[in-house]
């Protein structure tokens, strides 16, 4: 039996130079603390204001490298829809993100292609900006559906060559 789906994105609507919806998130010490709580990073400068104030000399406790990468994974899935497989995601870190701060994800398709099995791939340059400086920037690949009846998730052994 065969099922059509209905992905947020298909491979062949995409174009080098495309621009991806900006997202733009107000952070807390909310978003801070249960992002270092949710993978277990229990360092106090992800908690503990005073210890990130006093002891790190920085202004207030800040993301950790996990949170960062989920709410890349979350820009690129909000655009790709379920359907969109991440294959690899780099980032740089470049400053601190803080309590206070507005997060802008800003993105952009730099190529895409088809591999030899017939997945279709998209790379995407993201950048996490703060106040307009760059705070992160991101590089990930992702495999889009190239028909209704074509899923990146079902793929597996010889079909998925990420």
């Amino acid at each position: 039996m065969s099922t059509t789906i209905t992905p947020a994105r298909l491979h062949a609507d995409v174009q080098v130079g495309d621009m991806l919806p900006e997202l733009a998130y107000p952070v807390t010490a909310t978003t801070v603390v249960l992002g270092a709580l949710a993978s277990r990073d229990w360092r106090p400068m992800h908690h503990d204001k005073d210890f990130a104030v006093n002891r790190n000399g920085t202004r207030d406790i800040f993301l950790n490298t996990p949170n960062q990468a989920a709410w890349f994974e979350r820009f690129i899935t909000d655009w790709t829809g379920p359907y969109g497989r991440l294959q690899r995601m780099t980032f740089r870190m470049l400053g601190s993100v803080f309590p206070g701060d507005t997060m802008v994800f800003r993105g952009q398709v730099v190529d895409t292609g088809v591999d030899g099995v017939g997945c279709g791939w998209v790379a995407i340059d993201i950048s996490l900006t703060v106040g307009g400086d760059a705070k992160t920037t991101c590089r990930a690949r992702v495999a889009l559906p190239r028909s209704g009846q074509d899923n990146p998730w079902t793929r597996k052994g010889d079909q998925w060559q990420p």
